[in-house]
């Protein structure tokens, strides 16, 4: 059968409604675009903030004389029980080169000033018991010696034959251990190392104590004649320099 050209018009317009509206010229009707749908993974690092660079570790807290302190002794930083030879007692001081000083001042104090006994030496207290000087306790390179006997403030505790042998101790050590007696508010019992950590004099005077340790008639428990003429001059020169420098 032969259809009219008005029903053939009439087929073509019904089949475009009922497909979408495609013309007469025979182009379809383009649809909308959509956006493309983002995956769960994409939308979720979209929403995430970036990663911040790694921060720098905290500083270390410093005791007054620049040594790192420590929360509590024998808990595996830097102080420990350190036993004193020839008193029958440990001391809590920082492990190295404060612990060989300190250790040799105690010893001579015991040998050449009075015979100290079990619990009249302190060296580590935490750092929430102590400020000012006294933080050198915290980092475990401070010691008192019988703090009982000498309390802070009080000056004249030692007769001037123990204060020579203090001098002589000190300078001994060539400076790098300070007392308390030297302070404006003076606290005799009180000793501590009064150079940094890695100080060149502090690895010198380590050194020569140590060797002392395996040489007869050397260090500590050798009572030396602290009023010979070399010492004396090496003590008093190094108290006036003390002195003048307080803390």
């Amino acid at each position: 059968m032969t259809l009219s050209r008005r029903a053939v018009l009439r087929w073509v317009a019904a089949a475009a409604a009922a497909t979408g509206g495609s013309t007469l010229t025979g182009r379809s009707a383009a649809a909308t675009p959509q956006a493309p749908q983002r995956s769960g993974i994409a939308t979720a690092s979209a929403r995430r903030s970036p990663v911040p660079p790694p921060s720098a570790p905290p500083e270390p807290v410093l005791s007054a004389n620049g040594w790192p302190v420590d929360a509590a002794s024998n808990s595996g930083g830097c102080v420990w029980s350190r036993p004193v030879a020839g008193t029958g007692f440990d001391v809590d001081v920082a492990i190295g080169d404060a612990e060989v000083v300190l250790v040799h001042v105690v010893r001579r104090f015991h040998y050449e000033i009075d015979t100290l006994l079990p619990g009249e030496v302190v060296g580590f207290k935490r750092p929430g018991q102590v400020s000012g000087y006294e933080t050198d306790h915290a980092s475990g390179t401070a010691v008192d010696i019988r703090p009982g006997h000498y309390p802070p403030g009080v000056r004249g505790g030692f007769t001037a034959q123990e204060v020579e042998v203090i001098r002589d101790i000190l300078a001994e050590c060539d400076g790098v251990v300070r007392w308390g007696g030297d302070l404006e508010a003076p606290d005799e019992a009180h000793f501590w190392i009064g150079v940094p950590p890695g100080d060149e004099r502090l690895r010198t005077v380590v050194a020569r104590l140590r060797a002392w340790t395996h040489s007869p008639h050397r260090g500590a428990g050798v009572v030396p004649d602290v009023r010979a003429a070399d010492r004396r001059r090496r003590a008093r020169a190094l108290e006036r320099r003390q002195r003048g420098h307080g803390r």
